[in-house]
Parts: structure tokens; sequence; C-alpha cells
């Protein structure tokens, strides 16, 4: 069985999304006008599509999975489901007010533009808020300005784009978004590239470390870096050395070092990792 695979042709999911396919061992297109790409020794056919429209296709059955944003799905009505959160593409959906205004803005009886009209609306009904939800396609930071609504409920990245537009945000986050691959729902013929995906999500979040260490100091050391199920020892020529080798959460990695040299590990060696199975 040939697998249907959407991916997004374009935005900010589209390089990362084909290139996390790519560490997991299927090929992809070599020309960006391609709309479709057969990858034959992975028995996989690929489909570039828009992002927002992916849900649809996926949850219609007319493509097996997809790549899209958690907020898209959340705001499409297709009835596609979640299987790994693939840990790019990180924002948040939320709420933004004219600077000066801020927290003190009311949400009740406020007129809120959005790109995302459905997940708006859920989120509304959620808190038991009436408003008027503004419908626009994009670029919703000028409606305030603009008079067309009071607030935005928009995706916020690094929040650069509220600041030019004069706006802060408002509230806790309405959703915590990534890139996610989606099905209509869970089958064994997806287990293989769920496995290959979390492989390669899972390789970026940690690194390999080696080290050196003295027999006397291994315990404590290896309360530093326990590893996923526990780390590898080698013996070493000197009787009194051994070789410690675990996998590190990257972001603690520095620490990690610092920690194992105060303990006397000596030759403390860190390694990127492609893919793993754990």
């Amino acid at each position: 069985m040939t697998l249907k695979i959407a991916l997004p042709n374009k935005g900010s999911l589209s390089d990362p999304a084909i290139e996390v396919f790519k560490a997991a061992g299927f090929r992809q297109r070599q020309d960006n006008k391609d709309l479709i790409f057969l990858d034959p020794s992975n028995d996989v056919e690929f489909y570039y599509l828009r992002p927002r429209d992916i849900a649809t296709y996926v949850g219609n059955g007319e493509l097996d999975l997809g790549v899209t944003g958690r907020d898209l799905l959340e705001d499409s009505e297709s009835v596609a489901i979640e299987l790994l959160d693939l840990d790019f593409g990180r924002s948040t959906f939320r709420l933004a007010a004219p600077a000066g205004v801020g927290a003190g803005q009311k949400i009740e009886g406020s007129r809120i533009a959005t790109a995302y009209p459905n997940l708006l609306a859920k989120f509304l009904r959620d808190r038991g808020v009436s408003a008027e939800i503004v419908h626009l396609d994009g670029a919703v930071e000028s409606a305030v300005g603009l008079g067309v609504a009071d607030l935005i409920a928009d995706v916020v990245s690094t929040g650069s784009t509220l600041r030019q537009a004069g706006l802060a945000v408002v509230d806790e986050p309405i959703l915590e978004s990534s890139a996610i691959l989606i099905a209509r729902e869970e089958k064994r013929e997806f287990d293989l590239v769920v496995r290959r995906l979390q492989g390669v999500v899972i390789a970026r979040q940690y690194v390999l470390v080696d080290y050196d260490v003295t027999r006397s100091n291994l315990e404590r050391a290896c309360e530093i870096t326990p590893g996923i199920e526990s780390p590898t020892i080698s013996p070493l020529q000197k009787a009194d050395w051994v070789a410690v080798r675990a996998m590190v959460p990257r972001r603690e990695v520095h620490h990690v070092m610092d920690r194992l040299y105060e303990v006397g590990a000596r030759g403390i060696l860190v390694s990127d990792i492609h893919a793993c199975r754990l």
C-alpha cells in the first residue's frame, strides 16, 4: 500500500517539514514547483499543499498522513487527529489589544479580528464570553488601528509584528501550537513513519556525551548522566579509569559538562545524534 502524505508547500512549516522527512530517510522533491513526488523506495507519495488545507484532505480520508500546525487543525472542521508533535514551528495563539490598554481590555462585547474563527469561537464558548468575531484572511494586526476591531486573536511567534502594530498580548495563551503529524485515525500502516519521525525528533532533543572518569567518581558521574536506560561504561587501559557514554538533553548539556568536570571527569566530548530508536 502506497501511503499518501501531505506536506506544507509554503510558509514557515514547509522547509522544516521537508527536512524532518529527509532526516527520517524519505526522499523529497528537488523542484519546489512539483506538487507531487513519489518515493518508491519507501512506497510513499508526497503531496505539497497549503498548510490550512492539509487537515481537510487528511480528515476526509483523501490522504493518509499530513503535517500542519496544531492551530490550523484546531481551527479546521476536520476529524483528523494528532499523532506526533514534531517539535518545530512553535507559536502561541493569543489575544492582543492596543499596548496602552493591555490587560484592561474587556473581551465581553468586543470585536475580535482573527484568521482563525473556529478556534476563537471555541475559546469564547468555553469561557462563556459573548463577542463579535471579525473574520479576516490575514494581516489582522492592522484591524485595530483601522477601527475594524477592538482586539485581535492571532498566532504569535516572537511578538515583533504585534509590537510594530502597537499591540500587546492579553491574558494567557489560548493555544500552544507547533508542527504536528496528523491522520484520520491511528493505523498500523502508519507505525513505521511515526517511529522514524519520532526517532529524528528525539535525536534533535538529545546529544551524546562521552567522557573518562575514575572508578572512584563513577557513581557520582552516572548520577549526572543517567542516560535513557543506563549509561554505557567501558574499561580503559588505566585500570582505575573508565569511559562513559550517555544521552543528555541538548538544552542541559553545558550544565552537565560543568558538573562532570567538577566531579573529576575529563575528555568530555559532545556529539550530535541524527536519528535513534528508543
